[in-house]
């Protein structure tokens, strides 16, 4: 390296044209066409030219010369024909020197211009080959087609970031919110992303630089311009989209519930199967309730009473592995919110050929459990059948004919009997209201509190534990492995038996312990059972479906799921029924909040939860909702 040697090295992602000034330990310092001086090590020179500048011409001059001479290796670029040399040396695939390059591209003439020329070339494109100072190695055919969709990817999201940035703005700038201009749709899906996942969303930076080219930086803001747009409503589920939980079924599910309503098969006919439709069975459910999963059949039998319990069979048309199998496992329940239901199996099934309507001859799977006149449990068979209701009432009828109806009065009796013995066997009474709300045709938030004691609830709610406490035992004998649900015991009991106050009853439930799903049967201290599944409600849970298949397989209507099928469908449904509870306690959250903003200076009875060093935790009580007081 001489004094006066003509040099080039990159700065800022540019290539700089430069003259050696002094040389001093593999140091060296230039001054470049700009007119400045700068000192770098050697080792980052990306061209050396054996053509010298005389210094003694004067510093302007000499950055006049290296001005020419970078222009003129401007110029020599567009001689460069990089798409061209590609397509004759791709085939090679091995690295190419800087003089062989030269070369082919300056066939009759090439110098250390010509060598600069084919570097800056190269430098500026990357697309056909790999960069380096002195060789370069050409891209496969794959390679250049993903790095040329790579940049046009780039070019798009800059293009949205500019564009997109300056349409913001101007929708930030609208005096009063007025109407907003039209956007292409790439924008409104840039700006929904990043609202709902912010840093987890593939477009966050895009989004951020459109943002900040339009000076907005609250999120809050970026919701009500989202609303404006009508890409959300103003009382969007945001949590439903964040967790992409499917609200449509696919189109292969659906056409497969079709085709099962239009055959209409209703399983009268399978071998197994004890006709039970002479028997009088009723429902007891909500009043909007249009999915029936249970029905109760009472008569006397042998100086004492039959119950029956009998559920759906919905395994006879959901069969395990097919298009309506694999939707419902992927959802794990029914979600039910104030705004929106979000059914696990489609309406057409759920509300219809799997529903125990009225009228409607059904398969199911009976429990039928042997009285005696004290009405405790002397036996109970296990069967599939076929069963047709014939009234369907709700929990408003049955109250009202709790003290008069003696069928409903043999049944409460029956509940009545059976939460004794749980209680006896240490089981943890848990009793409080129950906030149901709803959106009413006008869009407002209504509410009612919910007895969870009263006659039809009870009665229900006793003999659907009852139930599947024995479809438990039965399994367990029959060693078949299911979805077993036990509890430890509480950490600390408050009360005994069905005694204990509101404030008790609030306050035990925070000291149980949570359930534990399992292959095998083990003690449910919550409920005072050896032995638990949940299997009444296989319309609205995918665990229930799980444990119905199990009980026909004992039956030889399908193949049972091994130990590891158990407990590979347990861990699969971890995560949507998390979602699930997320969802409908997030949601309904959501509208009592709703239904509070329009009382905000009403008073309300609480009761205090906890005393904080500066504030209560407080329990609204008519609304069962917690929060915060300040001591001041």
């Amino acid at each position: 390296m001489e004094l006066g040697n003509i040099v080039e090295y990159i700065d800022r992602q540019k290539i700089l044209c430069a003259v050696v000034l002094e040389v001093k330990n593999q140091r060296l310092r230039l001054l470049t066409e700009n007119n400045r001086e700068v000192n770098l090590s050697a080792s980052r020179l990306l061209h050396r030219d054996k053509t010298r500048l005389d210094l003694s011409l004067g510093r302007s001059r000499v950055v006049d010369a290296l001005k020419a001479v970078a222009g003129k290796r401007k110029a020599l670029i567009d001689r460069v024909a990089i798409r061209d040399l590609w397509e004759v040396l791709n085939g090679e695939q091995e690295w190419i020197d800087l003089d062989t390059m030269t070369v082919f591209c300056f066939p009759e003439s090439a110098n250390g211009d010509h060598q600069a020329a084919v570097i800056r070339a190269l430098f500026d494109d990357r697309l056909y080959f790999k960069f380096n100072p002195d060789r370069f190695f050409p891209n496969s055919a794959e390679q250049v087609r993903r790095i040329s969709a790579q940049r046009e990817e780039e070019a798009r999201r800059q293009r949205i970031m500019n564009s997109g940035g300056d349409w913001l703005r101007q929708v930030v700038l609208r005096p009063g919110g007025g109407p907003i201009e039209a956007c292409p749709p790439e924008f409104v899906e840039v700006l929904k992303s990043y609202y709902l996942f912010e840093k987890g969303s593939p477009d966050h930076p895009l989004a951020r630089g459109m943002m900040e080219r339009a000076g907005l930086n609250e999120p809050e803001a970026l919701f009500l311009i989202l609303v404006r747009l009508g890409a959300f409503d103003e009382n969007e589920n945001l949590e439903l989209l964040r967790l992409q939980t499917p609200v449509r079924f696919s189109e292969e599910a659906d056409r497969r519930a079709a085709e099962l309503v239009r055959t209409g098969a209703s399983g009268a006919a399978d071998s197994p199967r004890q006709d039970l439709t002479g028997l009088n069975l009723f429902t007891i459910d909500g009043q909007s309730t249009l999915d029936f999963d249970d029905a109760l059949s009472l008569e006397a039998a042998d100086g004492g009473f039959r119950l029956g319990v009998h559920i759906v069979d919905v395994a006879h048309f959901i069969r395990k592995g097919g298009p309506l199998d694999r939707e419902a496992r992927e959802r794990g329940s029914s979600i039910y919110m104030a705004d929106l239901k979000v059914p696990m199996l489609p309406n057409a099934l759920a509300e219809g050929l799997c529903s125990l309507k009225a009228g409607e001859i059904r398969p199911a799977i009976s429990t039928m459990i042997d009285l005696t006149a004290d009405l405790d449990i002397l036996r109970y068979r296990l069967f599939p059948s076929c069963v047709q209701v014939k009234d369907q009432r709700t929990y408003f009828d049955v109250n009202l004919a709790a003290d008069q109806d003696p069928k409903v009065m043999q049944l409460r009796s029956i509940a009545r009997k059976f939460r004794e013995s749980r209680l006896a066997a240490g089981a943890v009474h848990i009793s409080v209201p129950e906030i149901n709300l709803w959106i009413g045709d006008t869009g407002e938030v209504n509410l009612n509190r919910v007895n969870r004691e009263s006659p039809g609830r009870m009665l229900v709610a006793e003999i659907m534990i009852m139930a599947n406490w024995l479809m438990a035992r039965f399994l367990a004998e029959h060693r078949m492995p299911a979805v077993f649900r036990s509890q430890p015991e509480p950490r600390e009991r408050l009360y005994r038996g069905e005694e204990g106050t509101l404030f008790q009853h609030w306050m035990q439930r925070r000291l149980l312990n949570r359930f534990v799903l399992g292959h095998t049967p083990e003690k449910h201290s919550g409920l005072g059972l050896n032995a638990y599944v949940t299997a009444t409600s296989p319309i609205r849970k995918y665990f229930d479906l799980v444990t119905q298949r199990q009980v026909r397989a004992f039956f030889g209507l399908e193949e049972p799921y091994s130990t590891e099928d158990v407990d590979a469908i347990i861990q699969a449904l971890e995560s949507p029924m998390s979602h699930v509870a997320r969802l409908q306690t997030g949601r309904q959250r959501y509208w009592l909040l709703k239904y509070l903003e329009q009382r905000v200076g009403q008073k309300a009875e609480a009761i205090v939860l906890v005393r904080r060093r500066h504030s209560y935790q407080v329990l609204l009580t008519d609304y069962m909702l917690e929060c915060d007081l300040a001591l001041t």
